[in-house]
C-alpha cells in the first residue's frame, strides 16, 4: 500500500465519520424525507470503497 491508498483510507474514515454523525442528526430531527436514504447510501459507498482499498 503506497501513500496515496493510506492517504484515502484516512480520508474515507473521517467521511464515514462525520456522515455516521450527520445520519443520526437526520434520523433524531428529519426535516427532509430524501435525506435520511442519501446519507445511507453515501455512508455505504465510503464503506465499500475503504474495503476495496484494504483488500488490496
Amino acid at each position: 500500500m503506497d501513500k496515496k491508498d493510506k492517504k484515502r483510507m484516512e480520508v474515507l474514515q473521517q467521511k464515514i465519520a462525520k456522515l455516521q454523525q450527520l445520519l443520526a442528526g437526520a434520523k433524531k430531527q428529519p426535516d427532509d424525507p430524501a435525506e435520511v436514504p442519501r446519507l445511507e447510501k453515501d455512508l455505504a459507498a465510503a464503506h465499500a470503497e475503504l474495503a476495496t482499498l484494504k483488500k488490496g
